[in-house]
């Protein structure tokens, strides 16, 4: 019997938002807290905007991609969620999406990846609810804030 060693599974975490708007920068937060320790073998880690075509490249490179992003439309400000994200793809591509749900981008991301690939890679959308984005206001609210501890505990533990 051959000895082959077992492929590692490569994981991408992918932190959206935009610091320069108050709490749309949770991601951003996320990110930096996550730079400053190390990662396990086979995660990359990478800030984002899911506008951007080039975001379909995580998907291609990855078994799990874990995005991590503001949430508005899940529930109250400061609750944080935990879910795969697929289901949020297939509710856009069928335009069931609430207006102004603040994933719906991801959604639209992950419907483009349908069509160019049957593959379907495990997408883990983690998110805390904010209130509406304060345009050119940095800073997290203190609510926001509060879950960042959290949402690290999330993600180490879909690592582990």
């Amino acid at each position: 019997m051959g000895s082959e060693a077992p492929r590692l599974r490569r994981c991408t975490i992918l932190c959206v938002g935009n610091e320069l708007h108050g709490d749309d920068g949770f991601g951003p937060a996320v990110h930096a807290a996550l730079q400053a320790g190390p990662l396990p073998p086979g995660v990359r880690l990478h800030r984002a905007d899911l506008g951007s075509p080039s975001t379909l490249g995580h998907l291609e490179h990855s078994d799990h991609l874990i995005v991590v992003d503001a949430l508005r439309g899940f529930g109250p400000p400061g609750s944080v969620h935990l879910q795969d994200a697929w289901p949020l793809a297939e509710a856009c591509l069928a335009d069931a999406a609430p207006a102004g749900l603040h994933a719906a981008g991801l959604g639209q991301l992950l419907g483009t990846w349908a069509h160019l690939d049957a593959r379907r890679p495990q997408v883990t959308l983690i998110g805390v609810e904010i209130t509406p984005p304060r345009p050119y206001h940095p800073g997290l609210s203190p609510t926001v804030a509060a879950r960042l501890p959290l949402v690290l505990e999330h993600i180490q533990a879909l690592l582990s």
